[in-house]
């Protein structure tokens, strides 16, 4: 018994551990500086752990940043798969109201969502965890599409696969330009385009016609 409550307590102890750092480097990155220039030891001296320790817990800086943004991660896909777009009759409006925390979520967590992006640009470790990250969300979008078509809400003439690649990614690279020139102030009108855009370009869109196709 008493191995058991030493081993919980010395789990809990890596944990804090652990946590300590993560939270060190993510108030390193909060205060502006770019992740590819905050060094190992800065980490070190933030949060007060040996480098032996440090190394104990992470891999690399790569490691660290996976970890840290791991949280943020699935929050965002559990945001997504929680919408449900048959509840209730005012998509475009509950659209809108789901983008405007996801645009929320992504200004809180901007700086550290950049440093993801910017560690994705030439580390293939992180650019296949922030695409993985996207194709998570695309694939929610997908079934939620199929899913309204085969309540004959969406139009058969939609392409499921296509319309959700544009939601995702297209949404993705647009809520990352907003939040770099927007002060905030714009938020809510940039969330009520989104939504609108996507639920009546695509869970509500009108058929094509045989005279509109010609």
């Amino acid at each position: 018994m008493a191995s058991i409550t030493r081993r919980a307590r010395d789990d809990a102890g890596q944990g804090a551990t652990e946590r300590r750092i993560l939270l060190a480097a993510e108030r390193l990155i909060e205060r502006g500086e770019r992740y590819t220039e905050i060094t190992v030891q800065q980490i070190l001296a933030e949060s007060g752990v040996s480098r032996a320790t440090f190394y104990a817990h992470f891999r690399d800086k790569t490691d660290l940043i996976l970890r840290l943004t791991a949280e943020l991660r699935q929050q965002l896909l559990d945001m997504a798969r929680a919408w449900d777009p048959g509840a209730g009759e005012d998509g475009a409006d509950r659209y809108t109201r789901f983008f405007v925390d996801v645009i929320a979520l992504h200004r809180r967590k901007r700086l550290l969502l950049a440093a993801l992006r910017e560690v994705a640009g030439y580390d293939p470790a992180v650019r296949g965890f922030y695409t993985a990250d996207l194709e998570g969300f695309d694939q929610a979008v997908l079934e939620t599409l199929v899913e309204q078509q085969r309540t004959g809400k969406t139009p058969a003439d939609l392409d499921p696969t296509a319309a959700s690649r544009v939601i995702v990614w297209g949404g993705a690279q647009a809520i990352a330009r907003h939040i770099e020139v927007d002060d905030g102030s714009g938020d809510a009108a940039f969330a009520r385009e989104l939504g609108w855009i996507w639920w009546y370009g695509a869970y509500r869109r009108p058929p094509i016609t045989k005279e509109k196709a010609q």
